[in-house]
């Protein structure tokens, strides 16, 4: 069954954010994201914003986070969970990721989540174009000496990580061999209240295969994070993510 990723995010924003507030039990993500970025005192761009899980991680370690979305009912959402104390330090703005409303090495840090990984799908024979249009935007949007991030999922359900699709799989080696981004994979598991939640909203989001294999609370996700530095200089590839 394909799932119509475009209206969940259009109509269905409330109830993907059920299912990503049950991942990421361990807190994991944030973790990562701190060993490759200096976050403390940064001007943050997040490019996909979807309903806000990685900026309220980040908006208490940061100067300021501006970031896009293109559906409206995801920022809606991302705006009405925002803790009152990180208010003033988050911007939310409706934009395409490949057409970003900010001035030229405004941020610190890019950071995207789950998001570029869609074009594989929605534009099947210009995903390279596309994808690379949105890391030339986070490239023009972030300083010279500034880090990029990009998070995509390596399975769900699955005991080990790895690409879901062979397209993806392709865009993950594309990334790294022809993007020049290093990589590194965290386990970000969901837990769920109980197990009928958990198949639920499994199958909300995944669909009915996958969801005949949930047995437990916990469902097993893998996320690979890649990342590079120096993104407007051509900075060469580095093997392992370090401090900025």
């Amino acid at each position: 069954m394909s799932i119509d990723y475009r209206r969940i995010y259009r109509d269905h924003a409330r109830d993907y954010e059920s299912l990503v507030a049950a991942e990421d039990r361990e807190g994991n993500i944030l973790d990562a994201l701190q060993s490759i970025g200096q976050f403390r005192g940064a001007q943050v761009l997040e490019v996909g914003v979807g309903t806000g899980r990685i900026t309220r991680l980040l908006a208490p370690h940061v100067a300021r986070i501006h970031g896009c979305d293109n559906a409206r009912g995801m920022l809606s959402v991302a705006r009405a969970q925002l803790p009152p104390r990180d208010i003033g330090r988050v911007t939310l703005s409706l934009a395409d990721a490949r057409a970003l409303p900010l001035s030229n090495g405004w941020a610190d840090v890019g950071v995207a989540g789950w998001v570029f990984g869609h074009f594989t799908e929605w534009s099947e024979a210009t995903w390279r174009a596309e994808i690379g249009r949105a890391i030339g935007e986070m490239e023009r949007t972030v300083r010279p000496e500034g880090t990029i991030i990009i998070l995509e999922t390596l399975g769900t359900g699955t005991t080990d990580p790895g690409p879901p699709t062979p397209v993806l799989a392709a865009y993950y080696r594309w990334l790294e061999q022809e993007r020049g981004f290093s990589w590194l994979n965290i386990r970000t598991d969901y837990e769920f209240p109980s197990i009928s939640q958990a198949i639920a909203r499994i199958r909300f989001f995944f669909g009915d295969e996958l969801a005949a294999r949930v047995k437990h609370r916990r469902v097993p996700e893998w996320t690979g994070v890649w990342s590079k530095r120096g993104t407007l200089t051509g900075t060469s590839r580095v093997k392992h993510p370090t401090r900025v």
